[in-house]
């Protein structure tokens, strides 16, 4: 788990074009919207994307979203469970 936690960070680092973090910077169980790492509704759709092209996942109810993004950890359980990549 800790691996994908690692893969993880650094693709929304990536993605979301993060040029001031580091992986070290985002805590496994700190939020990833608002006083977190502060993303807004314009990442959540990147990592959407992320989500349909890395791990075949498909995020289709926004509401699924707020649970499936709350952290890393989350993400991690999510993607652990959901992959078919």
């Amino acid at each position: 788990m800790e691996l994908l936690k690692e893969e993880l960070k650094n693709k929304i680092i990536e993605v979301l074009n993060l040029e001031e973090v580091v992986p070290g910077d985002i805590a496994d169980d700190a939020p990833l919207f608002g006083e977190g790492l502060g993303l807004d509704s314009i990442d959540a759709l990147e990592l959407i994307v992320l989500l349909d092209k890395d791990y075949g996942i498909k995020v289709t109810d926004p509401k699924d979203g707020k649970v499936i993004f709350k952290s890393i950890n989350a993400l991690a359980s999510f993607v652990a469970e959901n992959k078919t990549k």
